[in-house]
């Protein structure tokens, strides 16, 4: 199952390279592009505009051009995380603590004309000088170890969203990856997507008037259990794969992709697409972090089965008295379970008092569609801007810029949802501090011991020392 796939953005991918045309045949393909994917004209002739730019620049010279790429973690998103990579480099090793996943993952990239040698332990895989690029796309508990010894191997990373599994773990990743000058991309590949920026640069630049609220739908957990125990299958280190996490018996739910619905692997939905609909939010609202957070659970998990609640609200506000408001979905398509019984679909709607922007990865509307249709002024807040995500990255590999979500970001996008998940864990209204990263006031004592987690031996830091 793979949950967050990204959907190809067709705004910028339409007619490929921008060449040079007339005038006429520049606007009428913009107007097509236009029609395709619901954006406005003008954006489009940006976009392309900027791609034209963008192509008459050569690439800086570089030895990572065609980079050495090694991927760890070859479930589903891996899968598609390593075949989008293989586009830029070389895949020359592939990892996984199931050899069923590693060996399927080998042979399908084999037929693609790449040659990877397959690996069990990733200590060994970032041994090799000949990888420069590792793709983590491992679960979430595994993140922070494979990141930091990406990093200290000197290897620039495109690491799976969200970036960790705690909110203390984010300074430990930035700590090394800011040491050790390598390039990090979190995989928040919406920012990459056309349709979030201009939402985000329309809020950003008061096309709605003061910005009152945000509301980000997102789907169910699953709700299922209790579970049995079994014998782990031959082929899986269910020890490796547990890693940092306490030790319990198999349990095939808990394994692989339904690792996103337990809270010892990962903070439920509001982690996993959360890490995508709450970055968005993030990004338009433009503040470093809410100073309030508090929740209230729709449904319990049932004993003995996946623990992350599964229907829940969440609500946080800025200082600035700006609100967001996330609130799950019954549309589990995503999931393969459940109907949507409101007819909601999951995506983002920014209300503001001139109006509102409704965007998703299907559509962007506006409550008036002069909101959308009107072009910015030339001298508008432009946001960082991207055509694809991990095309992105790779132009970042070779000029050693900061790419559109870097390590800080993917920190800030990823604490963002940790709050969420530990005031729903904990039942508290929480006031968060986030120059020093740590709850204050009434409940901190008890909401800050979810800001780090123990660490199993031998899989805490010193695993990748």
């Amino acid at each position: 199952m793979n949950v967050s796939k990204p959907r190809p953005e067709s705004a910028s991918t339409v007619f490929g390279p921008t060449v040079n045309i007339s005038r006429r045949a520049f606007l009428r393909r913009c107007s097509t592009v236009a029609a395709l994917t619901g954006l406005p004209l003008w954006f489009v002739e940006r976009q392309q505009l900027l791609a034209a730019e963008s192509d008459a620049k050569p690439a800086p010279a570089s030895a990572n051009d065609k980079p050495g790429i090694a991927l760890i973690g070859c479930g589903g998103m891996g899968s598609w995380d390593g075949q989008n990579a293989g586009t830029h480099g070389n895949i020359i090793a592939v990892c996984d603590v199931d050899s069923t996943h590693s060996a399927a993952v080998a042979a399908k990239y084999r037929e693609l004309g790449h040659k990877p040698e397959i690996y069990s332990d990733f200590r060994r895989v970032l041994e090799r000088k000949d990888v420069q690029v590792v793709v983590n796309s491992t679960p979430d508990h595994w993140h922070t170890l494979i990141n930091i010894a990406a990093a200290k191997a000197k290897k620039d990373i495109y690491a799976q969203k969200p970036l960790t599994l705690t909110v203390d773990e984010g300074r430990h990743v930035i700590k090394a990856v800011r040491e050790n000058g390598v390039v990090l991309q979190t995989g928040t590949q919406q920012r990459s997507m056309q349709r979030f920026r201009l939402a985000c640069e329309l809020v950003r630049n008061n096309r709605l008037g003061k910005l009152q609220q945000a509301k980000v739908w997102l789907p169910a957990g699953l709700r299922a259990g209790p579970f049995e125990a079994s014998p782990a299958p031959d082929s899986l280190n269910w020890d490796f794969w547990q890693g940092q996490t306490p030790a319990v018996s198999y349990v095939k739910e808990r394994c692989h992709a339904n690792f996103r619905f337990w809270y010892e692997y990962s903070g439920g939905t509001m982690t996993d697409w959360g890490a995508h609909h709450n970055d968005i939010a993030y990004w338009a609202i433009g503040q470093v972090a809410p100073t309030k957070v508090a929740s209230k659970r729709l449904a319990e998990p049932i004993p003995g089965g996946y623990n992350a609640y599964p229907e829940y609200e969440v609500d946080y506000t800025y200082a600035d008295g700006t609100g967001l408001h996330i609130a799950t979905t019954r549309d589990d398509s995503i999931y393969g379970e459940h109907v949507n019984k409101a007819g909601q679909p999951n995506g983002i709607r920014f209300e503001g008092t001139d109006g509102w922007i409704w965007v998703n990865r299907d559509e962007i509307k506006a409550s008036d569609p002069e909101l959308l249709r009107k072009p910015l002024p030339e001298n508008a807040v432009r946001l960082y801007a991207s055509k694809d995500h991990m095309v992105n990255f790779m132009d970042c590999v070779r000029s050693r810029a900061l790419p559109i979500c870097d390590v800080e970001t993917g920190h800030r996008s990823a604490t963002m949802c940790h709050l969420g998940a530990i005031s729903l864990r904990t039942g508290r209204n929480l006031t968060w501090d986030y120059t020093a990263e740590q709850f204050t006031g009434e409940h901190a004592a008890e909401a800050n011991k979810y800001l780090a987690r123990e660490m199993r031996k031998p899989y805490d830091y010193s695993f990748v020392a």
